[in-house]
């Protein structure tokens, strides 16, 4: 009965003062609202950039070299040695036995795995050189490892085998050079190695550094240019769940003993600029839904200084000062509950008004949709904390207005 007493009070005080529960409830809608779309465009932002990111490149790569230095012979015969500098005569370029080692990681992984062949180059067409990294593929199994096969603007991927000499290069590169579809360019290597080869497709993955740096062979093109025939010197890794990629690189590499290296370690800098940028997007949502909560601050306050005569009654009738405190905690909290749910209709509105706007990026020469990423913790969290601020706003002015004695506000009645 008690609980109903203070409920129908409340709902008196909030319902008898319609434009100030107004002012009250828009407050807190507008800064739910923001916040949420604030979230989902910042958070929608950075996971379509790392989505592109992690598209371009292995979740895992594995290359032929050990990233502690072999131990030397004479270190394991006469421990009190100390050698340094000293050449490895047995050290072979390349994954040893490449195709045992996929069919072993592919017994266990999570994913596929595909052999591939790095090496520098320099492209030249029309006297225009521009140095490139060059990755031989296989046709076959690049479709499990990467995404260039939906890539491809011109040409296919398969086009490779059908060219001799065939290339794949991205369009930054492609436009940097005036060179279209079936055109010829020269390959120069470091060992001064030159081959004319043919560009049977171009790809754009959305990253200037990639379209503008990378192209694509075939195994046996890139082993030719390193000057070392049937030398596997990468393993790229592809797995279904990229956020294990780390857990998978650490495995590869103690099963294998060469180096493994996770999308996140190869973009440790990165991923830490977005940690720091989440912090900031935190900060500026939270200070969005505090201003928030001042409006039921003001509004509270108001109510509870044109109630005084109401407390000073109900205290001289018997209620106690954490009851009426109660009330005026209840009634932010029905303009909160209010406010809160149309605020989340307004953050969805806003997201999907802002999904609708595109943006054309000169550097890719594309028009794009801003990403919005809408997940429910969006709702719940901004929902929580605009309550809890909306409870907080509706204390301290109570607590100020229970603690007078109920004679000093009757003896200053007017």
């Amino acid at each position: 009965m008690a609980t109903n007493l203070l409920l129908s009070i409340a709902w008196t005080h909030v319902s008898t003062r319609v434009r100030q529960t107004l002012v009250g409830m828009f407050g807190v809608a507008m800064g739910v609202g923001f916040t949420i779309m604030m979230a989902g465009l910042m958070q929608g932002s950075q996971i379509d950039f790392l989505r592109q990111l992690v598209d371009t490149m292995p979740h895992v790569t594995v290359d032929d070299e050990r990233r502690s230095v072999p131990i030397q012979p004479a270190d394991q015969e006469y421990a009190a040695v100390a050698m340094s500098n000293v050449a490895n005569v047995n050290r072979r370029p390349g994954i040893r036995y490449p195709e045992a080692v996929m069919a072993s990681l592919r017994s266990w992984l999570p994913g596929n795995v595909a052999p591939s062949v790095k090496t520098t180059a320099i492209v030249d067409h029309g006297g225009g050189k521009v140095g490139v990294t060059l990755t031989g593929i296989d046709p076959r199994l690049e479709v499990r490892v990467s995404k260039l096969a939906t890539q491809m603007i011109e040409g296919q991927l398969g086009d490779l085998s059908k060219a001799a000499n065939g290339i794949i290069i991205g369009q930054a590169l492609a436009e940097k050079l005036a060179v279209k579809n079936g055109n010829t360019v020269l390959l120069a290597a470091g060992e001064g190695t030159q081959i004319s080869a043919t560009v049977v497709g171009i790809f754009r993955s959305g990253l200037k550094r990639v379209d503008e740096g990378q192209i694509y062979s075939l195994l046996g093109l890139a082993q030719t240019l390193t000057g070392e025939n049937a030398i596997i010197n990468q393993l790229r890794i592809r797995l279904n769940d990229p956020l294990i990629a780390q857990k998978v690189a650490t495995q590869v590499e103690a099963q294998t003993g060469y180096k493994s290296v996770s999308w996140q370690e190869a973009n440790a800098d990165l991923l830490s600029t977005f940690a720091t940028r989440d912090f900031i997007v935190l900060t500026v949502m939270g200070a969005m839904l505090l201003t928030s909560s001042f409006a039921t601050y003001n509004i509270i306050s108001t109510i509870t200084h044109e109630k005084r005569h109401d407390i000073a009654i109900m205290k001289s009738l018997g209620m106690r000062e954490y009851a009426v405190r109660r009330i005026f905690i209840i009634e932010s909290m029905m303009m909160g509950s209010v406010g809160i749910l149309f605020g989340w209709a307004l953050g969805y509105l806003l997201c999907y008004a802002w999904s609708q706007i595109t943006i054309f990026n000169p550097l890719t020469g594309a028009t794009v949709p801003l990403q919005i990423y809408y997940s429910p913790m969006h709702y719940i969290a901004s929902g929580a904390i605009s309550i809890l601020c909306c409870a907080v706003a509706a204390f301290f002015p109570a607590r100020k207005a229970t603690r007078v004695h109920p004679v000093e506000i009757i003896r200053g009645a007017s």
